[in-house]
């Protein structure tokens, strides 16, 4: 065993993914998301005109259609927000991947759910636009178990029976990465054998929409709306709104091995800090990114030339790419690992796209191919990075970073590694 992998806690007590559910612009199945990044093949196109943000957006990334007959009764999936039914689905998919039931193979006490998201907002627009059209007698009675953030962690735990520890995270894009965090966190306290965590977001409705755009966030003037989101890039010009979904089954590793469980990998580390400079640009100077880094790393007990992948937060803008590359010049030095943003593909998913970028790191180890970052044609001086543009990059890493930043400071590094289980695959059940 590399002595950077000698923990205060045995291999048994090492923090594996045995399940991963997807809801994405470019599809469900954990192997066809991570093809779609690798091959350039984009989820972001003008919404149709039928679209609620048809007039807010110029360019989205739209999730699939969703059967929701699988795990809710057709009453309930009317008035619920998109975000829970798509963390359902997630869940649902990350649990199958897993093969777990609860009940069966993890006691309902000793098994966690922290899902997160900004909540049902388009359900609360929707029902002030009823209470001015209609009056008080316009608004729902279900508007509130609608549209909480907390309801997708809920309507897991009732769905499935998990009676353990539950909670949701408001870290605005940072969310989903935290929510995994902070599962590996419950999992090393032996507060739970399994925790099922990630995030949920459907951003795309007329009024946050707008908001993105009036501060002019988002991209604009792109005739090829598969061209607008451009991490790293010297044209980049704003952010791609788009929706999606993404849950991670984390268990104890000598918990996955008693059940026969296979994983993709582990969570071998994680940081979280808080720029406190600005409530939505990032610390020019990247300071709280970097010690993001440091302490994910520290966690990991891992140097910084122990890594051979960064999988970048990059979501397009120009402040924030301009402080990441800074900050992972800062920890890894001029010639620091190989880096690459999912967002040219997927769009940002906000809190969601941590989770979802997490799976592709760990696809990244498994597969020793790393995605490029779609549409980095000329990539800008201030970023400069080993950038993997055009291709995919075929290296096999021992150990990869993950970033997730959000509004209000908030910043979260992941560091992955191989697998402490008996088995690993490459590939889930839903691939």
């Amino acid at each position: 065993m590399n002595d950077a992998r000698k923990r205060g806690v045995g291999m048994n007590d090492a923090v594996v993914v045995s399940g991963i559910g997807l809801v994405t612009p470019v599809g469900r199945a954990v192997g066809e998301v991570f093809e779609a990044m690798c091959d350039g093949r984009s989820g972001l196109r003008r919404p149709p005109e039928t679209h609620p943000v048809a007039g807010s957006v110029d360019v989205a990334g739209i999730g699939p259609e969703i059967d929701t007959d699988a795990f809710m009764p057709a009453i309930e999936a009317r008035v619920v927000d998109r975000y829970v039914i798509m963390a359902m689905q997630a869940a649902e998919d990350a649990l199958a991947d897993a093969g777990l039931v609860v009940g069966r193979d993890v006691d309902p006490y000793r098994i966690a759910a922290i899902v997160s998201g900004t909540g049902g907002l388009a359900m609360l627009e929707s029902q002030v636009v009823a209470r001015t059209e209609r009056g008080r007698v316009g608004v729902s009675p279900y508007l509130l178990p609608g549209m909480l953030p907390n309801m997708g962690t809920a309507r897991i735990a009732i769905k499935y029976g998990i009676m353990g520890y539950t909670s949701s995270i408001a870290t605005a894009c940072a969310a989903g990465a935290q929510s995994l965090g902070e599962g590996v966190r419950l999992l090393r306290a032996g507060e739970a054998d399994v925790v099922v965590c990630g995030c949920s977001e459907a951003p795309l409705f007329p009024t946050l929409a707008d908001t993105f755009r009036n501060a002019r966030a988002l991209a604009r003037n792109w005739p090829d709306p598969t061209a607008a989101c451009r991490p790293f890039d010297r044209r980049r010009n704003g952010l791609v709104l788009s929706e999606g979904a993404g849950v991670f089954v984390l268990e104890r590793a000598s918990h996955a091995d008693a059940r026969g469980a296979a994983a993709y990998g582990d969570i071998v580390g994680w940081g979280a800090t808080t720029d406190a400079h600005h409530p939505t640009t990032p610390r020019p100077d990247g300071a709280g990114a970097a010690e993001c880094m440091r302490r994910a790393l520290a966690d990991a007990r891992l140097a910084p030339r122990d890594i051979g992948y960064v999988n970048a937060h990059g979501t397009s803008t120009k402040l924030g790419d301009a402080a990441e590359a800074l900050a992972i010049r800062t920890v890894f030095g001029a010639d620091g690992p190989a880096v690459s943003s999912s967002k040219g593909v997927t769009g940002h998913m906000l809190g969601a796209s941590g989770v979802i970028e997490a799976a592709a790191t760990l696809m990244a180890m498994l597969r020793a191919q790393l995605p490029p970052t779609h549409n980095l044609d000329d990539p800008d001086p201030v970023c400069d990075l080993d950038h993997i543009r055009k291709t995919p990059r075929s290296q096999g890493i021992a150990y990869a970073l993950s970033n997730s930043f959000g509004f209000g400071g908030h910043n979260v590094s992941l560091v992955f590694g191989p697998p402490s289980t008996r088995t690993t695959r490459a590939e889930g059940r839903h691939s």
